[in-house]
């Protein structure tokens, strides 16, 4: 697995140098994608349930996983286009070289949550008793092959393709370690254009303020 996060993220980094629009598009385009998937389950159960008192028994575990997706794939998309909300009081009061050096810090300490959390075990050469990761964890749900709770294949894609009941966990919970790694990848990739001066911080600046600044007059209109 870690090969495989690996060599997607080299494949991710030479694309998007050549083609870096259809990244865009393709991050966007997914983003959008589950979040109207996650709508149109939630609003078709809604209706289901209180219209003809009846409902789909994986729809409430199908928008949970929907919901997680959409935020561990999101999040790295928010550093990428500099949207995440985050306090820089202190880092304006700094000078520019000293609030830069910060920043920088500030982005490989998110590379490092994001190493932590794919995979603890370098934390034992500092003498901390930690273990496993979203990478060991999804590679034990690959292996032991169990489903989920309640949602379950089309029993058509049951009898032709010969699946097992149940959805497998580790399909679910294969944004795990990917939605991990692109957090990694887009901390570091913030950190290196916060060190070049092609962007300020990892996280929105004065974004309230400068809406304000731009809609003052349009009370007065």
């Amino acid at each position: 697995m870690v090969v495989i996060i690996a060599v997607l993220i080299g494949a991710l980094f030479l694309i998007e140098r050549r083609w870096p629009s259809a990244v865009t598009r393709f991050e966007e385009g997914t983003l959008a994608i589950l979040m109207a998937a996650l709508t149109l389950v939630t609003f078709t159960q809604v209706v289901m349930r209180y219209g003809f008192t009846t409902g789909w028994g994986g729809a409430l575990e199908f928008t949970r996983i929907l919901f997680a997706w959409l935020i561990l794939f999101g999040m790295s998309y928010a550093i990428k286009i500099n949207s995440h909300l985050g306090v820089d009081i202190v880092l304006n009061l700094l000078p520019a070289r000293a609030s830069r050096i910060m920043a920088v810090v500030a982005a490989l300490a998110c590379v490092l949550y994001a190493f932590t959390l794919l995979y603890a075990n370098w934390l034992q050469f500092f003498g901390i008793d930690a273990r496993g990761g979203a990478i060991d964890y999804w590679a034990k749900m690959f292996k032991v092959g169990i489903g989920l709770d309640d949602l379950r294949y089309p029993e058509w894609a049951q009898e032709s393709f010969g699946l097992q009941e149940r959805v497998q966990r580790w399909i679910a919970y294969l944004i795990l370690p990917t939605g991990l790694a692109l957090f990694a990848y887009r901390s570091l990739q913030a950190a290196y254009n916060i060190a070049t001066g092609k962007r300020q911080y990892i996280i929105a600046s004065h974004e309230a303020e400068d809406l304000v600044a731009e809609n003052k007059d349009a009370v007065k209109d």
